[in-house]
């Protein structure tokens, strides 16, 4: 038979047991909301196999995607995707959006971070050049310091440029993708979207997808018009290399005009001899 005291006592020890097993429960509970969206803190961590030296996702990546094109990263966690591709395809600029404002900060301190190593970087390969005689010890010197702060999935390379170069080609913000399809027009050329599709699908569900798919197809720039902006040749110097750059010997006008035809499709045909 228990006494008051002995029934005190338990129900102390209860509560106590309670109170030890609450901070646990609102840890674990804290880190499920924390990631609701698949914005992991250490995402590119366990992503990457720590031997592998960068993204393995850029290596299949197409340099034609990215050269020269105004590019869009959307769920960029950390940035390391949208520094790499601006340093190693040379993207006219890119945008990183995540809906975290921790990891849009993070990815703001990587570009920092970054930039500083790989000025360091070219100051080491600069300062290598002065003399035969301390290349090898200022080379060795200023790599191990930039070993130091080797950031996980992102690899340093010799391309040309300086961290006001990077500033100027890469951005970040924080931005909910999905909340509104206002204001989409045509101003990308390469849109990333990866690891994303299936957190926009647990937490807005089809039509949340739906969505993201719309207003990605709304932001691309038709194909053909980003090469018209780029074109150089036109029509009327066509006979020219045709003749001159190509090798064909000789051109014979069949017409100068077709008649029969509206307007608009009055046009020249040209018959060339190898």
């Amino acid at each position: 038979m228990a006494t008051a005291a002995d029934q005190e006592d338990d129900d102390t020890q209860k509560q106590k047991q309670k109170q030890k097993q609450k901070p646990t429960e609102a840890k674990i509970t804290k880190r499920k909301e924390s990631s609701i969206y698949g914005n992991y803190k250490h995402y590119y961590g366990y992503r990457i196999d720590p031997s592998t030296e960068e993204d393995p996702r850029l290596a299949v990546f197409k340099r034609e995607w990215f050269e020269g094109r105004d590019c869009l990263d959307i769920g960029c966690n950390q940035g390391l995707i949208a520094i790499s591709i601006a340093k190693k395809f040379l993207c006219r600029s890119i945008l990183g959006i995540d809906i975290d404002a921790g990891l849009v900060e993070t990815a703001q301190w990587n570009l920092r971070k970054i930039a500083r190593l790989e000025n360091a970087h070219k100051r080491a390969i600069e300062g290598s050049n002065l003399t035969a005689s301390n290349s090898l010890s200022c080379l060795g010197r200023r790599t191990g310091q930039t070993s130091k702060g080797k950031i996980p999935g992102y690899k340093h390379d010799d391309s040309p440029g300086t961290a006001e170069d990077l500033f100027n080609v890469v951005s970040f913000c924080r931005q909910n993708f999905i909340e509104s399809l206002d204001g989409c027009s045509e101003k990308y050329d390469t849109i990333l979207c990866l690891s994303v599709t299936k957190w926009i699908h647990l937490n807005w569900g089809d039509d949340g997808l739906i969505t993201l798919f719309v207003k990605i197809w709304r932001l691309l720039r038709p194909i053909a018009i980003v090469n018209y902006d780029n074109i150089l040749l036109y029509p009327h110097i066509f006979r020219e290399i045709l003749l001159d750059k190509i090798g064909f010997r000789s051109v014979e006008v069949v017409t100068d005009n077709l008649s029969g035809t509206v307007a608009g499709f009055d046009r020249p045909i040209l018959a060339f001899l190898k």
